[in-house]
Parts: structure tokens; sequence; C-alpha cells
């Protein structure tokens, strides 16, 4: 085996491995976007929740004890 043989062998081999690289770094990133996006929509979608909630819950409550008073 010659030398350029030889180069272009390793060439290859180096050609292999960052393919696989890159595909494993696809994945590695989409699984953190998803990850991040569950993360917001998990935390924030309650928080919108109490938002709305909360003052309806305080009106009832308030005109409850207007009867009271």
């Amino acid at each position: 085996m010659t030398n350029e043989e030889q180069i272009l062998e390793i060439l290859k081999q180096n050609q292999e491995i960052l393919q696989k690289t890159h595909r494993s770094a696809e994945k590695t990133r989409k699984y953190i976007l998803y990850n991040a996006i569950f993360t917001v929509v998990v935390f924030m979608l309650p928080l919108i929740g109490l938002v709305i909630a909360i003052p309806i819950f305080m009106e009832t409550y308030v005109s409850s004890l207007d009867g009271l008073i």
C-alpha cells in the first residue's frame, strides 16, 4: 500500500466518523430543543391558568363576603 492509498483510507475513515458524529450531534440538538419546549409549556401553562383563575376566585370570594358585612 502506497502512502497516497493510506492517506485516502484514513480520509474515508475520518469522513465516516464525522458523519456519525454529525448525526449524533443533530439528535442531541433536537432532544435539547424538544426538552426546552416541553419545559416551557409545562411551566407556563399553569402560570397562565393561575393568572386567569385567581381573579375569578377572588371575585367570587369577595362577592360572597358582601352579604356578610
